[in-house]
This record gives C-alpha cells, structure tokens and sequence, in this order.
C-alpha cells in the first residue's frame, strides 16, 4: 500500500474516530496531493508516488514550523497550538530523521573522500551529504555538522 494510499484510509479512519486534529491535518493533506497531482499534469484522482507525498508532506511541515515560529515570536499562542497539533500529526507519516552524532560520521568521511580542507568549500561538502543521505537528514542539521568540521 503506497503513502498516499494510506494517508486515504487514514481520512476514513479520522472520521470514524472523530478526531478532529487528525481529520483537519490528514483533508490538508488529502488537498496538497490533488494540488501536487494536477501540477504534474496527471487527474485528481491520479495517486502521487511514495516520493512525491513525502515531499508534499515535508513541504506542509516545513509550513506548519514556521507558521509556529509566527506565532510564537508575535505572542500568539492560541494560534501556535493548531499548528504544532498538525505538525505533529504529518510527521508521524515522515521517516525517522537523522541524529547529528549519525550526521558527522558520514560527512567527515565524504570530508576525506573529497580532499577538501578549505572553509571556503564547505557549500560542496554540504551538496554531497544531502545527496548521499537523501533526504533522511534535516538540511539544517547536515549544515551545522559540516561547519564544526571546518
């Protein structure tokens, strides 16, 4: 069963629950599918592929993160609350990231392999990481590991 059809079953299984956060979050999600699917150029109906739900669903994380930071920093947390219950909702779909201590092993060895040891190249070790762990680490993360390694 591919992410979106699960996402699927889980609107049913919302539903049938009554629980409301989860029901709000998964429609959204539901929503940015037959958004992404129609862009493509494919029909509504279309099912994205595994890929592209997790790059919808980190897009809407990615949003609900920093609508947080928003709302947090103008004093508002009677905002802040939604979307801190959705995020947490989209990222129980998300796969399990990576630790910084699981990070650094593999960007100083990427380090050596590279033969790079000027500061000034640290935007190309940061480009090789992301491919090599592809998406299984927080950009951020993979940024700051890299810099303590300079």
């Amino acid at each position: 069963m591919s992410l979106h059809e699960t996402i699927k079953s889980s609107l049913k299984d919302a539903m049938k629950a009554k629980d409301a956060v989860k029901l709000r979050t998964v429609r959204s999600m539901m929503t940015a599918f037959t958004n992404e699917s129609i862009s493509a150029g494919n029909t509504p109906q279309d099912l994205l592929s595994d890929k592209d739900s997790l790059k919808v669903i980190k897009r809407l994380a990615k949003q609900r993160k920093e609508s947080i930071v928003q709302f947090d920093e103008n004093d508002r947390p009677e905002l802040a609350a939604p979307e801190k219950e959705e995020l947490v909702v989209l990222e129980s779909y998300l796969p399990q990231m990576m630790s910084i201590e699981e990070i650094t092993p593999i960007a100083e060895t990427k380090k050596t392999e590279l033969g790079l040891d000027d500061k000034s190249k640290m935007g190309i070790l940061v480009g090789a990481v992301m491919k090599e762990l592809a998406g299984k680490a927080e950009g951020s993360d993979v940024k700051s590991v890299v810099e303590s390694l300079f």
